[in-house]
């Protein structure tokens, strides 16, 4: 392979920071998803020579993507209990308008971030923004970049708020010694007014610049259910009026009349007061049905469902149609004894179109019927081959949650925090109290990825989240997507394309600190966008402390440059593993990156370069 780069008018570092370039051509103007086009880039490097196979898999046992993985095993075993709705309930609220949602979004999320670290904040609060998003009837392509990009700021505003800072910090300690560390608030001098500057922009460039991009399926669904629920006695929402409780505006469904005593009330006021006992009809299409039952305190009308032998947490939602052939046709639900012959209830009925006003029990079944039944997974599989039935399917992610085990969940994910930044804000409580200091060392302290892996286990071991369920929600084209970004950033740093850049735009410099500065924040920022944050900052580190003296000034302003550009990637989804995390819920483009994330990029840019001199000044 040697012999054949000896033939090339150019070397390997060319070639390396071509391809890439290449490739982020290709993620631009290609639909190919974006994890296949990364690979195929590696697998070019591999044939070429250029990575060995060691550094192509090397990104498959990275501890930050490792930390990633585990992390959609802790956030699927909140979502399974409803305690992700109740964190979406506390942050967001419920605005009335796109401009106010995306603000309740972006600064919770900031502050959130600040105090821990953003991987994790950002995987605990995907799926609460999706459900956010359906409720709220926006698209998720507005919400999810906000998030990623508020979690970024948010953490640059401390020491512990990202792992890049984290990183800068000990190669400060092992050049330069313990005496010369940043504190854990130091980094926010700049990281502050960086946030709040970029928050404001996030927020209208939300509005008006990202794409208005919603899933195929919610756009239209033909089948439109009739369902029946009940509000439980000990149901938080008793003395919620329906538009308090959330249920005058749920996306693609009905509130059709309300049953109290017997006594129908077809025109509901939103102002109306939910009491235990309220027989609610709702008429919408599936999807919407699956989040109503996920709202805590409503459960279905039909005493049925308490009957099942299965466990509620173990069943899902199915939907069959019913055949001419099948020997329910003619008869009342409540007639055909459905739970004894099928061990599974009807919850809800489609019927062609047409809207059934009548409760579930006294719905007269036809052929042709979709009933939505309440079952365990396996009646999918013993009835698909049934006369009784022309087609029976599941639907997905519509296990009704484990609300008692909430607040569980919710602990485990407190605790999981505390354990990565405990000692860190412990050691910023003893700095305001000095009786504290002597405890500091006492406070332990975990890696983000063995809390990660510790809370997980206790999710498991809780029962929080099954193991199916914890094995489905780990996305591998995420994973595989960062892995072998951590592989093309490898190739350019292995290569030297990476440092012949840095060197050569920091001799355009001519001495002056302020354009030094400048061209060093501008250089990590590119390099985070084309390799990763933590690679980026380990290679501009040298490099600023190099300039600084030779310049004969003070290497703080060119460190926290360092820590804030190879934090601020918000230009392309591989530049921080948080923008890959909502690419696929965002439903976004390559180009949606680009749009949005450039001006946020130069605009923290300006901010970092006239602060930092200022609260880190150079002689």
């Amino acid at each position: 392979m040697d012999h054949f780069w000896n033939l090339m008018p150019f070397g390997k570092a060319e070639f390396s920071l071509g391809l890439v370039l290449a490739l982020f051509v290709l993620l631009t103007v290609s639909s190919l998803a974006p994890d296949i086009i990364l690979i195929l880039g590696v697998v070019v490097l591999l044939a070429l020579g250029i990575l060995s196979p060691g550094d192509a898999l090397a990104g498959l046992s990275n501890e930050g993507m490792a930390t990633v993985a585990v992390l959609f095993v802790v956030s699927s075993g909140v979502r399974e209990t409803g305690g992700v709705d109740w964190i979406a309930k506390t942050l967001f609220g419920r605005p009335k308008t796109m401009l106010g949602a995306i603000v309740r979004l972006v600064f919770p999320a900031m502050g959130l971030s600040a105090f821990m670290n953003n991987t994790p904040l950002v995987a605990m609060l995907v799926p609460a923004v999706g459900d956010f998003a359906k409720a709220q009837r926006i698209a998720p392509s507005k919400l999810m970049i906000p998030l990623s990009y508020a979690a970024i700021l948010g953490g640059t505003m401390t020491l512990i708020g990202t792992s890049t800072n984290l990183v800068v910090q000990g190669m400060i300690i092992e050049t330069l010694g313990e005496e010369h560390k940043l504190g854990m608030f130091d980094i926010a001098w700049v990281g502050v007014p960086a946030a709040l500057i970029g928050g404001v922009y996030i927020v209208f460039a939300a509005r008006f610049l990202l794409p208005d991009r919603r899933p195929a399926l919610s756009s239209h669904d033909p089948k439109e259910y009739t369902v029946e629920m009940q509000v439980a006695a000990d149901s938080p929402l008793v003395g919620q009026s329906i538009e308090k409780a959330g249920l005058r505006h749920l996306p693609g469904l009905f509130l059709a009349e309300i049953d109290r005593d017997g006594n129908a009330m077809p025109a509901v006021s939103p102002r109306e007061v939910l009491r235990a006992g309220d027989r609610l009809l709702f008429v919408g299409v599936v999807h919407s049905i699956v989040e109503l039952q996920r709202i805590r305190g409503l459960v279905p009308a039909t005493d049925d469902v308490f009957h099942l032998k299965t466990p509620r947490p173990q069943r899902c939602l199915i939907e069959a149609v019913v055949s001419n052939t099948c020997p329910l046709v003619g008869q009342t639900i409540r007639e055909s004894r459905f739970r004894t012959h099928y061990n599974a209830v009807v919850v809800a009925v489609a019927r062609n179109g047409e809207r059934l006003h009548q409760k579930i029990g006294d719905i007269e079944v036809h052929a042709g019927d979709v009933l939505l039944v309440e079952a365990h997974p396996s009646f999918a599989d013993q009835q698909k081959d049934s006369r009784d039935f022309f087609l029976v399917s599941k639907v997905e992610q519509s296990s009704p949650p484990k609300h008692e085990l909430a607040l569980m969940a919710v602990v485990i994910l407190a605790a999981m925090v505390l354990a990565v930044s405990g000692q860190d804000l412990f050691a910023v409580a003893a700095g305001a109290i000095p009786a504290l200091q002597p405890a500091v060392e006492w406070v332990p302290s975990y890696s983000m990825f063995l809390a990660a892996l510790l809370a997980a286990a206790a999710m498991l071991a809780t029962r929080c989240v099954s193991l199916e369920t914890a094995r489905k929600s780990i996305d591998w084209a995420v994973l595989l997507a960062i892995a072998a970004s951590f592989a093309l950033g490898t190739a350019l740093y292995k290569t030297g394309a990476a440092s012949m850049i840095a060197e050569k735009t920091i001799s355009l410099a001519g001495g002056n600190e302020w354009v030094t500065l400048a061209l060093i924040y501008l250089i990590t920022m590119v390099a985070t966008e084309l390799i990763t944050n933590n690679a980026a900052a380990a290679l501009m580190f040298p490099l600023a402390l190099e300039a600084a003296e030779k310049l004969g000034v003070s290497y703080l302003p060119f460190v926290i440059a360092v820590m804030m550009a190879a934090s601020a990637g918000f230009a392309t989804p591989i530049g921080y593993q948080t923008n890959l995390m909502v690419y696929g819920p965002g439903g976004y483009r390559f180009s949606d990156y680009l749009k949005v994330g450039i001006p946020l990029d130069l605009l923290v840019a300006a901010v970092t370069i006239a602060i930092a001199p200022l609260a880190f000044p150079f002689r």
